[in-house]
Formats: C-alpha cells, sequence, structure tokens
C-alpha cells in the first residue's frame, strides 16, 4: 500500500531577507517555549526587546548568503526530499520547517488529504534537544490532535551515533580531508547550559568534560553537550584524524545566558594565535547549510580567523543531498516504521 508517508522536519527561514519577514520569523521562533523556556509574559517582553533591532541585523546576515532560489535551507531541503522520495516506495515524502513555511501543519494537512494514514517524523537534527528535536514532535503532535487527523506516527530518533550517519559524514567530508590543512574544528551549535541541566538529572555531570568516555547511558540520551562530542569523537576515528588534528567548539550564542563551551569565537582566535593558517570547518550538528554555516562560520568566522592571524578558514558544507546522506535517511526511516507498515 501506498499509505506510509515520511514527514523531514526543519528548523526553518524566513520568507525573504527583509527585515519584516526576518522579524515575523524571529518572533515565532524566539516565542517557543522550547526555545526561550521563560514564562509567556517574561518570553514576550524579551522577545519584544529583541525585536527591536535584530531583524534589521538578521536581515542582514540572510541577505548575505541567500540564493536566487531563495533561502538555502529551503532549498537544499527540497532537493533532499526529493531524493529521499526517489527511495521511499511506500507513500509520498512531505517538508516541514518548524517555523515558517513550508509549516508541518501543512504538510500534515497534504499528506491526510492524500489518504495517508502512517506518518514516520524524521527530525532532521543528528543531537538531541528540546529546543530542536521535542518542538518539532510537539508541534506535529498537537497539529494531529487539533486538526483531528487520523495519522499513526513514529518519530526517528537522534542519530548523532549511528553508523551509518557518521560513514555518511565522513564520506561528504572526504574530499576537504583530503586536501592539505592544518586543523579541523568541528563546531556545533551552541544551548544554555540550563537547557541541559533540566534534563540530566545527575547534579555530578561535568559540562565541562573533553571527552563522553565514562558518560553513563541515561545522560548521554538528554545531554546534547556529550552527544555533540560523542559524533566528534567517532567521526575523528573514522576519518582517521589524530589527537591535537582536531577539536570542538560551539557557535550561535545569543543572550547572557551561560551557554556550553567551548566557544567557536574563542577556538578561531586560539587556532590563529596557535599558527594554524589552514583550518576546516564542520557543523555537524546541522545536515543542510544555512545561516549558522553560510554566513556564521563562512563569511563572518573567516574574516575572524583571518584578522586573528590565519590566512585560510574552509568551510566543509554539510551533508545536504550528498548520496551516503539520502541513502542513511531512508534507511533510518525504515529502521524506525512499525514492522506492520511493510517497509
Amino acid at each position: 500500500m501506498n499509505d506510509h508517508a515520511l514527514l523531514l522536519v526543519n528548523l526553518g527561514s524566513p520568507a525573504s531577507p527583509g527585515v519584516e519577514d526576518v522579524r515575523r520569523y524571529l518572533d515565532q521562533f524566539l516565542m517557543d517555549r522550547y526555545v526561550v523556556d521563560l514564562p509567556w509574559p517574561l518570553r514576550r517582553l524579551l522577545v519584544s526587546a529583541i525585536l527591536i533591532r535584530r531583524p534589521a541585523q538578521s536581515a542582514h546576515a540572510y541577505a548575505s548568503i541567500w540564493w536566487d532560489e531563495g533561502s538555502p535551507l529551503i532549498v537544499l531541503s527540497r532537493r533532499l526530499q526529493a531524493r529521499v522520495q526517489a527511495l521511499w516506495a511506500h507513500g509520498p515524502v512531505e517538508l516541514g520547517m518548524r517555523y515558517g513555511e513550508p509549516s508541518i501543519e501543512s504538510a500534515l494537512l497534504r499528506l491526510a488529504a492524500q489518504g495517508v494514514r502512517r506518518v514516520t517524523l524524521a527530525p532532521l537534527y543528528p543531537q538531541f534537544a528540546d529546543s530542536t528535536t521535542t518542538t518539532a514532535i510537539v508541534e506535529t503532535q498537537r497539529v494531529i490532535r487539533e486538526r483531528g487527523l487520523d495519522l499513526a506516527l513514529a518519530v526517528v530518533p537522534p542519530f548523532y551515533a549511528d553508523d551509518a550517519y557518521l560513514d555518511a559524514l565522513v564520506e561528504s567530508a572526504r574530499p576537504y580531508l583530503a586536501q592539505a590543512f592544518d586543523h579541523l574544528l568541528l563546531s556545533f551549535h551552541g544551548l544554555p547550559e540550563r537547557h541541559i541541566r533540566k534534563l540530566v538529572k545527575d547534579p555530578g555531570h561535568d559540562l565541562q568534560a573533553a571527552d563522553s568516555s565514562g558518560i553513563r547511558d541515561e545522560v548521554l540520551a538528554v545531554c546534547y553537550r556529550s552527544q555533540c562530542l560523542r559524533t566528534a569523537e567517532r567521526f575523528a576515528e573514522r576519518a582517521g584524524l589524530q589527537p591535537g588534528q582536531w577539536s570542538v567548539s560551539f557557535q550561535s550564542r545569543l543572550g547572557k545566558d551561560k551557554w556550553i563551551e567551548p566557544y567557536t569565537e574563542t577556538r578561531l582566535d586560539q587556532l590563529a594565535a596557535q599558527g594554524v593558517k589552514k583550518l576546516l570547518v564542520m557543523c555537524p550538528a546541522f545536515v543542510a547549510d544555512c545561516i549558522e554555516t553560510l554566513e556564521e562560520i563562512g563569511l563572518r568566522g573567516a574574516e575572524q580567523f583571518a584578522e586573528a592571524g590565519g590566512e585560510r578558514l574552509e568551510l566543509v558544507p554539510c551533508l545536504n543531498d550528498h548520496p551516503a546522506w539520502v541513502e542513511t535517511l531512508v534507511d533510518l526511516c525504515r529502521r524506525t516504521a512499525r514492522p506492520d507498515a511493510g517497509c
């Protein structure tokens, strides 16, 4: 039967790099209680203050990386959707963004209208965090419930240490790793420490740990930082990198909260000061290139590294629609699908 659909979900993008579209997008994004975890009145007050100046700043950043076809994240996600559809014979493959368009709600309504009865949701985030994975799942469940949709839902779990995912990551990076370089920086998206502390019940868990060894499974399951370290360690092992040839950092800080360390902006200065001239940067928290990779690292990061004394920062593209990633994603969905789904 052709009634088992896939729903690929990523974060989202403004409709355009115009200030008003960026303001609308940021308002939806920052008002999510899983992103800014304050009571609604305080969250509304904080976000309203942020929206006084931030949209114009962000619009400039989006404009610097916008493609003729539109938002890089949306364009790349559409390409991924098409390639996954070519390999998924059990039903349609839809794309939904948690914020902006195409929305999760519109995607689910399209699936229901086609007579779909089973949906495997694939949050396109290798590592787990409430501000990415949880909010995507909760929004999907809300739409199904409030719209009265007769859809059975299965969810692809975080795949930060999945062998096939790691192999795809290595394969996609291979042409860059084959070149001469001094250091590889694995820059993951940052997160306020309190987001992790709320989930990790072990008060002794070290959020400054240099590696993921010795971390208990129940802690690893909810600690975003530990999952990032595990991804980096297993990637480096598979890629044949030596200790000292690579390191981990965390980018995209916002606000005055304590965020997980080390910070990418600090590492860029440190690496330049240590004599690194040719720096590769990968962003394994993202499966598709977006403003955080193309602008924050590829433009601003490269400028900062050069000003600190480095010669060249080269951004390694995300998985995007690489064939190895397409096959891996389809396999992850097949493994998640219920046995009676015929997948």
